[in-house]
This record gives structure tokens, sequence and C-alpha cells, in this order.
């Protein structure tokens, strides 16, 4: 007799890495494989990937973390994917190559497009029927650039030659042998061309930003059948049932399942998600309305909020200025002074997202003094991050009516106890870090288990979420308050006069009292 099979494979391809994580039936990673991804910039504030770099990833990984778990791939019961959101591309149907390399959700070359789409006045209904703001953070501009500007790619678009997809829709496509070109509900909200209440493409989207309807994929829900993989990637066909937004992934993880409840994800850059059930909920505060995940046909929905740079400034650190030689040294100079010297850095190497949505914003550090150090430098490029979480906190508060209990963390960056310490400080919440940190692995194979049989429903995977630490805020609010009054003033300096002014009155007064806090 053969037991049924009960492991999981959790493909996540991500901005700098792709990883497969195995989990076993009760959500114990088993094996694991990881590969760094090249990275181009072929001008200032462009971001691209090659996809076939991707692809070969994708297969490697997923071999690799198999092997390692000591598995036959008869034990695998199905595939989840989380992805990169917003990264664009558009591939030949026939063949599966791609047409250019992958525009990255952190590229700005559309911000020209997004300013005169605003400038004839189309943002409101944008943002009506797809929860998002006119930002080159969002797939559709993306498509547009490739459409326009590439030879021949929109004339054989329109012939129907030509798929385009995020990258979970590309990797679905390649894994199937080109059987399938679908998407699921979260990453169809991401690309402004999807309309969140009536879960489809929008007509009016698809003309505004001249994409031909026959160039996009199927949408499903997040946990369901996709198809199954071409034999030869993994010993055998196995089922792929989950697909989920690397964010909207890791909200699952976290079994953030009930209205109320906040997650925040700190990897290459930090994005903060609050579950609103299946009401959306239109934002006056500058954040998003998305699609947290799909089940069964019904949309749950999301606020959220998306911070462009977290992990990457420590990145930065250490590949740009040479002040640390790994992530982990920030810990131990953060704690090696006693404040941060009037030091802050506005990560806004790629613009700046929520509450600000500055696309033309740069970095900067401000309050730098003779004898301000590396140190200080490194505090401020962790602090930066529990700053931008506090704005999005803020807003969400605003938004939602009332403050959230407890802050849900994972990401790279949460191994940083100090970070932590300094986030609730911060958000005046709780802030609580799992047992498993790889939240957004861990909801694709959530997703994938659902659809395949291993898990039995969200309820029970809401009692399998344990936490490891809990930080208690401690800092007195006056205190609080002077540092966050600091880091206004210092992106006030590096935002257009126009935003600069209104999105920090409207983050004062996002509650009674003027500090945004209920």
């Amino acid at each position: 007799m053969t037991t049924q099979p009960r492991h999981i494979v959790a493909l996540d391809q991500g901005t700098t890495s792709t990883r497969a994580i195995v989990f076993d039936p009760k959500g114990m990673a088993v094996g694991l494989a990881r590969r760094e991804l090249r990275q181009f910039y072929p001008a200032d504030g462009w971001v691209e990937h090659d996809p076939e770099d991707i692809w070969r990833d994708s297969v490697a990984v997923m071999r690799d973390a198999v092997g390692g778990a000591g598995l036959d791939p008869a034990d695998i019961a199905a595939l989840g994917i989380a992805n990169q959101r917003e990264t664009a591309l558009i591939w030949d149907r026939s063949t599966g190559m791609p047409v250019h390399r992958a525009i990255v959700w952190q590229d700005r070359r559309t911000a020209d497009l997004c300013a005169t789409i605003a400038a004839a006045g189309a943002a409101p209904d944008v943002q009506a029927r797809t929860g998002l703001v006119l930002d080159p953070y969002f797939s559709a501009t993306k498509v547009a650039w490739l459409l326009d500007t590439i030879p021949g790619v929109r004339s054989r678009a329109e012939r129907g030659e030509l798929c385009f997809g995020t990258i979970d829709s590309f990797l679905l496509f390649r894994l199937t042998g080109g059987r399938v070109h679908a998407t699921d509900a979260t990453n169809a909200s991401r690309t402004l061309l999807f309309n969140i209440l009536t879960q489809d493409w929008d007509e009016e989207m698809l003309r505004l930003f001249r994409v031909p309807r026959a160039l996009l994929p199927e949408v499903r829900d997040s946990s369901t059948s996709f198809g199954v993989t071409d034999p030869d990637i993994l010993g055998r066909s196995v089922p792929i049932c989950g697909i989920a937004g690397d964010q909207q992934a890791a909200m699952v993880g976290q079994a953030c399942f009930e209205p109320g409840m906040v997650k925040a994800t700190y990897g290459t850059g930090c994005f903060v998600l609050l579950n609103t059930g299946t009401r959306p909920v239109s934002s006056a505060n500058g954040l998003l309305t998305t699609v947290a995940y799909r089940l069964d046909g019904v949309p749950y929905y999301a606020l959220e909020g998306s911070i462009f740079v977290a992990g990457a400034a420590v990145k930065w650190l250490r590949d740009g200025l040479g002040i640390v030689t790994h992530a982990s040294q920030t810990d131990d100079m953060a704690t090696r002074v006693p404040d941060n010297h009037g030091v802050y850095l506005v990560p806004a190497f790629t613009g700046l997202g929520a509450p600000y949505w500055s696309p033309y914003s740069r970095a900067a550090i401000f309050g730098l003094t003779l004898d301000a150090g590396p140190a200080h430098i490194a505090r401020a490029a962790l602090e930066a991050m529990a700053y931008q979480t506090s704005d999005l906190e803020r807003a969400m508060t605003a938004d939602w009516g009332q403050a959230p209990k407890t802050l849900r963390v994972d990401g790279g960056m949460v191994a940083n106890a100090w970070l932590c310490q300094f986030l609730a400080d911060m958000v005046g919440l709780p802030v609580e870090r799992p047992a498993t940190v790889e939240t957004t692995a861990l909801g694709a194979a959530y997703l994938a288990g659902l659809a395949s049989g291993v898990y039995t429903d969200s309820t029970a995977l809401a009692q399998a979420w344990s936490c490891e630490r809990r930080f208690k805020p401690t800092m007195a609010s006056d205190r609080r308050e002077r540092l966050y009054e600091g880091w206004l003033d210092a992106v006030a300096r590096v935002t257009a006069p126009r935003r600069r002014r209104s999105t920090s009155a409207s983050i004062r007064a996002a509650a009674p009292d003027g500090t945004g806090r209920s």
C-alpha cells in the first residue's frame, strides 16, 4: 500500500533571490534551497531582471530543496508559488521566450506617463476601479512601455501571439509547458488593469493604458487547481494548487484571517497589510485597497502600505558604503550609540511609496555632524524602517477607524531584535515575531495545501500559528512623537512641496489628537 503524498513545495520567487522550501503536513520546513538573483540597472531609476535567470533558478532550487529533504517526487502533494508583485514581462505564446527583460516593481521609468495620465484627470477613476494609485510601481505602465518601445510587440500582442504576466504567470506558463496562461486575483489586483469589485479585467483601464485584452492571463482563485508541472521538472507531474503575490502569501502564512489583523514583511521593501474581510475599504490617507486572497470565488480585501526600500537600505550600507560586511552587524552598530544623534536616512533610492507616492524623490541623509559616524548611519537605516511603518500604521488607523491590537512581523530583517523593539516603540503596539519567519513561502504552501487536501481550513491554520517572541513598547510617547516629527521633517526635504504639505498634514491629522493615533 502507498500513502497519500503530504509534503508541499513552496516556490518563493523574490526580488533579490529565488527560494524553494519543502514543508511537511505540520507546516515545518524540511528542505530549503536558495539562489541570489542578478539585478540590472540600465538607467537612473530603471530596474530589470532576466526572466531566464528566474526560470533556471526556480527549477534548480525546487530540485535542490526536494533532494535536500530526502524526499522522492512521489512524496510531493502540490506546489505553491509566491512571487515578487508588479514586476511585468511579455513573452511569446508559442515559444515562451520573453521579448525583453522583466521590468521590476521598483522601476521608475514610467513616472512621466503616470503624471500625464493623472493630469488628464484619470486618477480618481483608476483608484475607484482598481484600489490603487497612479504610480510606476504597478504593472500597467510597464506593459504600455513594452508595447510601445519594443519593435513589433504591440502588433503581435493585438494578434494574440504574446502573453503578459507577472512573475507567477510566467513561471506557471513555463512549469506547465505553455499549457496554462493564468494568474490569481492577488497578482491581478496589482496591475492597474483589474477591477477589484467585479473581479475581472476592467475594459476602461485596458483602454486607458492601451493594453490588448488578448495579452492577459485568466484570473483564478488563490487556492485552486492551476494545472500540473511537466514531469521532467520534479520527476513526476506535480499539481500546482496555490498562487499569491508575496505579500498576500505572507499574510496567509501569518494567519491574519480576521478583519483588523495586521502583518508587516521586511525584505527588500516593507509591506504592511490590514485585513478588512470581504469589505473593500477605500483609503483617504495614501494607502492601497487590494485583494488579500480569494477562496472559493470570494475575494477578501486588505488595506496596504508599500515601502519601497527596507532591507535594500542595509544592502546599500554593505555594497554601496562598505560600512558593514553582513546585515546582522547593524544590530550591534545600532546599540553601540545611545541615540540617533539627530541623524535621519530617508531611503528614497527609487522614490517614496505609501503614503507619500513621490516617484521623483531620491535618498538623503540629514543631521550629520563631525562626530556622527558609521554606527549612526546604520542606526538611521534601521530606524527608517520603523518610521515608515509608523507612517502606515497611523494611516491605517485613520482609514480603518481603530488601531490594530498587534503587529505581526516577518522577513529577513526581523531577525534583528533591536529593530523589532524599535518598531514596537514607534508604532506603540506589541510586535509579534512568529516561530516560522519564512511566512511568504509558508503562505504559498498553505494555499496549495488547502486546495490539495493537505490542510483542512483557515481555522486550522490560524490555530497552528505560534509566536516566537513578543516585543512590547517601552518608549515614552513624548519621545516617540519627537523622533517622528524629525522623520516627517526629513521626508519633507525630499518630497515635492505640494505632496509634502498634503501628505504630512493628513498623517498628523489622522486622529482627533493630531498625532495619527486613536
